[in-house]
């Protein structure tokens, strides 16, 4: 697949099992998430890689104990099982903003970091799903990836291999989003 080919295909997939990328993939995954823009070399992002038996294990009661501190009910406990358990690799990106930069530039830079995380596990073959909301914005998942008070989760990227992968790529006529001077 060269890279127009990724970047125009792409697409979130939320039925993913193993395998997940081995050691190796997952160094040049990281390695395309350190390459994004970065204004001041800050290097203002950081991750958590979810991967072990005990990691995910720790991952699900950090959801579960979400969704019952919130009081969100018996649905969301549910969403938090489903969440838990979508795929074998989980990684946390975080945005971690360093003194004397705008805060909003260091924070895209860690969701390029994001992006970055998901083509590259694309290109080796694995496909994902980025999830925000409830989970990344609840105290419960800041203080099990040991978050200060200025750090704030972009989002939980799950890879693993699509059991039921769509094959169409979302493409769009680009005139609704384009304007021309």
């Amino acid at each position: 697949m060269d890279i127009l080919e990724l970047l125009t295909t792409r697409r979130s997939c939320k039925t993913l099992s193993a395998p997940a990328p081995d050691e190796l993939q997952l160094d040049t995954i990281f390695q395309a998430a350190t390459q994004v823009p970065d204004h001041g070399d800050l290097k203002p992002w950081r991750f958590v890689a979810i991967q072990s038996e005990e990691g995910m294990q720790r991952f699900q009661a950090a959801l579960r104990e979400t969704a019952i501190t919130l009081n969100m009910g018996e649905k969301t406990l549910q969403k938090a099982e489903r969440i838990g358990k979508f795929a074998p690799l989980v990684i946390g990106v975080i945005a971690s903003p360093k003194e004397g930069k705008p805060e909003w530039e260091q924070h895209m830079s860690a969701a390029c970091a994001a992006y970055a995380i998901q083509l590259a596990a694309k290109a080796q073959g694995f496909d994902n799903v980025w999830i925000t909301g409830l989970w990344t914005n609840a105290p419960v998942l800041q203080r099990e990836f040991e978050c200060t008070e200025k750090e704030k989760i972009i989002g939980l990227i799950m890879i693993g291999t699509a059991e039921n992968a769509s094959d169409e790529p979302k493409n769009w006529d680009v005139s609704e989003f384009v304007t021309n001077w």
